[in-house]
């Protein structure tokens, strides 16, 4: 179960618990590390399920639509991409580490030519799916890359979503990286996990950091929490609205719930 804020505005994390609540939605207690090695045990029991990987934006967007707020408490797991995210769990004294799509992707795929692990990559435009796939095959030899798609941009219909369960199945993938906008990928999970005897995860962005379609901000920067900044120059006329307005919301309702600034 969640953790909760207090009404006395205290983060309330219960003994025990694998997550602590930000806003309402669930964000897991998880590293890189650990977080690499549920994925790696989840693919021995052949269940669906799905991971999203939570930033500001995210959070700000599970405030405003409660089905996607309800979607998070599906989760297998949820984690911190946001380094606001992470301040708030290291806060309440919980080992958090940042969790982000990118390098969590890196992690997995790294260990995956030792362990066998098996990805399908579905999502970017049209030809990054290859290109990832070249990609890390080159960076990681023996890695298995067993199916990639560049989706319709638009929602998949009943009979399609079955025909890409299906197409996965065939595959024998244990992984499937999702690369789609927010919160398109995370409902496209939803849909799909019950079809699927796979691990599903959402990483956005990833499949264009990776490919260097589009270049990520300086290391110091995304430790630091600056890396929004590097995000808004590089495309301001898409992201202002996530960066000036999401974000100083996201603050003002942590501040007003906790009774404190971060």
């Amino acid at each position: 179960m969640p953790s909760e804020v207090s009404s006395q505005g205290q983060l309330d994390v219960k003994p025990g618990a694998a997550s602590f609540d930000v806003l309402g939605v669930p964000v897991s207690v998880t590293t890189l590390d650990r977080a690499s090695a549920a994925i790696h045990a989840w693919a021995d029991d052949g269940r669906g399920r799905f991971v999203c990987i939570r930033d500001v934006h995210g959070i700000v967007q599970a405030v405003d639509d409660p089905r996607l707020a309800a979607l998070h408490r599906e989760a297998a797991m949820v984690t911190p991409d946001g380094m606001p995210l992470v301040w708030i769990g290291q806060r309440a004294g919980l080992p958090v580490e940042r969790t982000c799509g990118p390098e969590l992707m890196d992690r997995v795929m790294a260990q995956s030519p030792a362990s066998g692990l098996r990805h399908y990559f579905f999502g970017g435009r049209p030809g990054i799916a290859e290109r990832l796939k070249s990609s890390f095959e080159r960076r990681y030899p023996g890695v298995a890359v067993v199916g990639v798609e560049t989706p319709p941009f638009r929602e998949l219909a009943d009979d399609e979503l079955s025909d890409l369960a299906a197409r996965i199945a065939c595959s024998a993938a244990d992984v499937v990286w999702i690369g789609l906008p927010t919160p398109r990928q995370e409902f496209l999970m939803q849909r799909l996990a019950p079809r699927t005897g796979v691990t599903l995860i959402g990483v956005g962005a990833a499949f264009d950091f990776h490919t260097g379609a589009v270049r990520r901000a300086p290391p110091w920067m995304q430790k630091s929490g600056l890396e929004f900044l590097f995000r808004l120059a590089s495309d301001p006329r898409r992201l202002w609205r996530r960066y000036l307005i999401k974000a100083p919301r996201f603050v003002w309702m942590i501040a007003t719930r906790r009774g404190e600034v971060m």
